[in-house]
C-alpha cells in the first residue's frame, strides 16, 4: 500500500465518488386555487401539519396568543420507529407572505422558508423551501439520508396540502 501523489494505491480501496453532494436546499412550489390568506393561514399552522406532511404525528406553536417571531414551533415526527419531537424558532412572520422558522435542538435542524405569493381569481402560488443543517452525527446523515429522503417527500407533500386545500373550498 503506497501513495502517489496523495492518492492510495492500494487495489481494495474503491476510488471515491466523482458525484457532487447533493447539498442544495429543496425548493417545492405549486399553483393552489385559495387565497392567499387561505393558503398561509393553512401552510403556517403546525397544527394541520399532520393533515399534509409525510411522518408527522403531532406539531404545535408555544405561543401567548397570536403567533410572532420568537415563537417555538415543536413537530414530532415519526422516524424510524420512534418518535421524535424537533423544536424550531420562528424567526420571520409577515402574514399572508412570508414565514420561516429554524430548528434550535437536535442533529438535525431544519430551515424552512414558506413564501405565498397571490395571483389572479383568487389564487396563489405557494413556494416552501427547506434546508437541514448536521450536529454531531447530524453532519454525516443530512447529506446521506435527510436531504434525500426530504427531496422524496417534499412534492408529495406539497401535492396533498394543495389537495386538502382545494378541496376544502369545493366542499
Amino acid at each position: 500500500m503506497a501513495t502517489r501523489a496523495g492518492r492510495c494505491t492500494w487495489r481494495a480501496t474503491a476510488p471515491s465518488s466523482r458525484r457532487r453532494p447533493d447539498i442544495s436546499a429543496i425548493v417545492t412550489s405549486t399553483e393552489v386555487d385559495r387565497s392567499a390568506d387561505d393558503v398561509f393561514a393553512y401552510v403556517t399552522d403546525p397544527t394541520r401539519f399532520v393533515e399534509w406532511q409525510q411522518g408527522v404525528v403531532s406539531g404545535r406553536l408555544d405561543s401567548a396568543g397570536e403567533p410572532a417571531v420568537g415563537d417555538l414551533c415543536v413537530t414530532t415526527r415519526r422516524i424510524g420507529g420512534a418518535e421524535r419531537p424537533a423544536t424550531s424558532r420562528l424567526v420571520r412572520l409577515d402574514p399572508p407572505r412570508t414565514w420561516s422558522v429554524r430548528g434550535v435542538d437536535g442533529p438535525i435542524r431544519a430551515a424552512v422558508d414558506v413564501a405565498v405569493e397571490p395571483l389572479a381569481e383568487g389564487r396563489s402560488r405557494l413556494t416552501i423551501t427547506v434546508d437541514f443543517v448536521g450536529h454531531g452525527i447530524g453532519k454525516v446523515l443530512v447529506p446521506l439520508v435527510v436531504r434525500r429522503e426530504a427531496r422524496k417527500e417534499m412534492p408529495t407533500n406539497v401535492a396533498t396540502l394543495k389537495s386538502r386545500l382545494e378541496t376544502a373550498r369545493r366542499a
